[in-house]
């Protein structure tokens, strides 16, 4: 399995999985988070999903009222569907994309949603304690791009099974300008999820800069 998992890092693999594959959700559905996710997000929101793949997850969104959703994924295969699957939805958008080197404007996104995106990118390492430098530094581009693309005010949502200790030591970071809130879902153990929450233009609570501190010690260690 863990051999297989490498895979999701892999432009190749996904392209032949969209030419076999209608649809797929990672982790839970929009059901599930969208009690947390309302908390956070209003319907005339301009919203980014990254790497939305072929889940329904914007169409669940879209459904829901929140209609001005735009999506971008590096498989061009998958865009491609998209496009034409949900071609009657006016206000849905879809582009070829990597989340790296986001090509919009800054500031212009109210909300920009990760299900999952970001565990794909980390299935190589090894030592979740301590991820390898190459992961941190693509991390850092993702997040980098993520904060500029949002506006003042607005949510960068990350939707993980990583936990806190774990993925803060990505997140909670001053230079990204957010806090960062922490929510779970479902039960402990196994099958919990976490949705993190960060505002742009809000600092980190005392907490996380002693965080973010210890994990910047660690790095240089």
């Amino acid at each position: 399995m863990a051999n297989h998992n490498k895979l999701y890092k892999e432009k190749e693999y996904w392209d032949h999985r969209y030419e076999n594959e209608d649809s797929y959700d990672w982790f839970k559905s929009y059901d599930d988070f969208k009690n947390v996710l309302k908390d956070h997000m209003d319907k005339n929101d301009k919203i980014l999903i990254l790497g939305c793949g072929n889940s329904p997850f914007s169409l669940d969104l879209y459904k829901d009222g929140y209609k001005n959703v735009t999506n971008v994924d590096y498989s061009t295969v998958c865009i491609e569907n998209m496009k034409q699957k949900y071609q009657n939805l006016s206000e849905m958008s879809w582009y070829v994309m990597d989340i790296t080197n986001l090509q919009f404007e800054a500031s212009t996104f109210d909300v920009v949603i990760d299900k999952g995106t970001l565990d794909a990118l980390l299935v190589e390492e090894n030592d979740v304690w301590n991820i390898s430098e190459t992961a941190f530094e693509t991390m850092e581009a993702v997040l980098r791009n993520v904060s500029t693309v949002l506006k003042v005010g607005g949510r960068f949502v990350s939707i993980t099974f990583s936990q806190p200790h774990f993925r803060k030591k990505i997140l909670a970071r001053s230079k990204f300008n957010w806090d960062v809130q922490t929510f779970s879902i479902g039960d402990s153990g196994c099958f919990e999820y976490f949705l993190y929450v960060m505002t742009k233009g809000k600092e980190l609570s005392k907490e996380d800069k002693q965080f973010e501190l210890k994990s910047k010690q660690s790095r240089s260690e």
